[in-house]
């Protein structure tokens, strides 16, 4: 079996092909790689996390164990954290790498292992295929991974062929003062529901609201490695049980976070939801005209014109890169970046590592709310008063297994000369097959790099014609995809 790693890491069923065997496997691929990252007569150093998933905690001891017996001075977390906590303790402890246990916002019978670069983000694909190729040497030669019971220690420096099992959660909380002013907040007299979603940043937000004085409620916050039967993505659909709370017990706003925390969605006063396009508006104008600050805008191709319009106003460049979070942080390595993200709510803003990162973005947006001294949703209508009108909405579609490329070619030989009555403008085709149309609306299809599913986005003036662009998008894909079949 041939094991892959998609936009952000390898994610398999539990039990299926996500096994102790192939995790061992995984773990010294990623053992070797960082062996050979290091400066000769230098200890390579790791750092290793974990979600609330089944198992997670018991795959992140294995992938110590296999580290430690490599030879690498392993540093692992106590208790489950989220991931951006994890990707700042690999800058912060100054590890040539580190290990995330986790699957995501993908469904509780998936889990996975993202992998962390030095710079505190995800693995270059570069490295990421330099990984596969020793993942599939080691396959082929037999070899076993190295196991050993390596020494434990609690709160010291590892050293070579040793875990330390420390908490991340202090150096996270004091970088995170540097970037979000508290002060505001506490001042505020917000009312926040916060919604974990059974995952890695529960307790977080909550807690450190509470120590600011705010009053703040938690839902989804206890250990469920079922997650309660809920999807740990945090989108309106997903998000209903939070809506209802902010109606029912009057809460100002609502916070989400996925299952590693890497994301952020969002509910206002009238438990209606607040995307990630919206929330990157906000921040994008917070950090111009509150924080003075400039620099280049990255977004992927699903996300919102808005930003486009929001940057040319204040003479900014925008980037546009195909999705997965680690093609921004190819940016924010080479040049200063003052915000970049995707449309799944992974966003983050200069001065933090190259990473989404759900609970900034939480507490920055209370920070926008709290100094404006106005409601989100008014806040929201003047983006859309003066940037707008928009709406946006997606479509996930499970479907067999197909070949991309062949695909994306015939989305592009087959595209019609109008969609939903609309003509068309161009084409896109960095990342699957965007559609831009005439009135500046959009339509794109592309598939997923995580799941055998097929997304389909789209954004127009109103919830209308996004729902019109959706449908002929399904059918437009379903026929291309029906005639590939039919080739074959």
């Amino acid at each position: 079996m041939a094991i892959h790693f998609g936009t952000d890491g390898w994610r398999a069923v539990i039990s299926e092909e996500f096994t102790f065997e192939n995790v061992r496997l995984v773990a010294q691929a990623i053992a070797e790689q960082l062996l050979a990252e290091t400066p000769a007569g230098e200890v390579t150093r790791a750092v290793v996390g974990f979600d609330t998933r089944f198992l997670s905690d018991r795959y992140a001891i294995t992938v110590s164990n296999v580290l430690a017996a490599n030879g690498l001075a392993v540093y692992l977390s106590k208790a489950d954290c989220p991931t951006p906590a994890l990707s700042f303790a690999v800058k912060q402890l100054a590890a040539q790498g580190g290990v995330m246990i986790t699957a995501s916002h993908n469904p509780p019978r998936y889990n996975g292992i993202k992998v962390k670069a030095a710079f505190g983000g995800s693995a270059l694909p570069a490295t990421m295929k330099q990984i596969e190729a020793r993942i599939s040497d080691l396959q082929s030669s037999g070899r076993a991974a190295l196991y050993a019971e390596p020494v434990w220690r609690e709160n010291m420096t590892a050293q070579a062929g040793e875990v330390v099992r420390f908490d991340p959660l202090p150096a996270y909380l004091a970088h995170l003062r540097s970037l979000i002013d508290f002060s505001a907040i506490a001042r505020s007299s917000l009312r926040v529901a916060v919604d974990p979603m059974y995952g890695a940043g529960r307790g977080y937000i909550a807690r450190w609201l509470r120590e600011l004085g705010v009053m703040v409620a938690e839902i989804h916050g206890e250990m469920n490695p079922g997650f309660g039967h809920l999807h740990p993505e945090p989108i309106g659909r997903n998000l209903q049980p939070l809506a209802e709370m902010i109606r029912r017990d009057g809460y100002d706003l609502g916070l989400a976070t996925d299952g590693d925390a890497d994301r952020i969605g969002a509910m206002d006063a009238h438990g209606e939801f607040v995307s990630p396009h919206q929330i990157f508006a906000l921040v994008l104008r917070h950090l111009i005209e509150t924080k003075g600050q400039r620099g280049l805008v990255v977004k992927t191709i699903s996300t919102t014109q808005l930003v486009n319009r929001l940057a040319a106003a204040y003479d900014l460049r925008v980037e546009e890169t195909p999705v997965g979070f680690n093609h921004i942080c190819d940016l924010m390595l080479a040049e200063p970046v003052l915000i970049g993200g995707e449309e799944s709510g992974g966003i983050s803003i200069l001065g933090h590592v190259p990473e989404g990162d759900g609970i900034l973005m939480g507490l920055l947006l209370l920070e926008i709310v709290a100094r404006a001294g106005k409601p989100l949703h008014e806040l929201i209508a003047e983006l859309q008063t003066q940037y707008g009108p928009f709406a946006y909405d997606r479509i996930d579609q499970r479907v067999q297994p197909f070949k991309k490329s062949d695909l994306v070619h015939a989305l592009k030989a087959e595209a019609p000369n109008e969609i939903a009555g609309v003509a068309l403008q161009s084409i896109n085709d960095r990342d699957g097959v965007k559609y831009l149309l005439a009135d500046q609306s959009w339509l794109l299809i592309r598939p997923s790099g995580t799941e055998p599913v097929l997304r389909i986005y789209a954004e127009a003036a109103n919830a209308e014609q996004v729902q019109a662009l959706l449908q002929a998008g399904v059918q437009f894909a379903n026929q291309q995809l029906t005639n590939l079949v039919a080739v074959r």
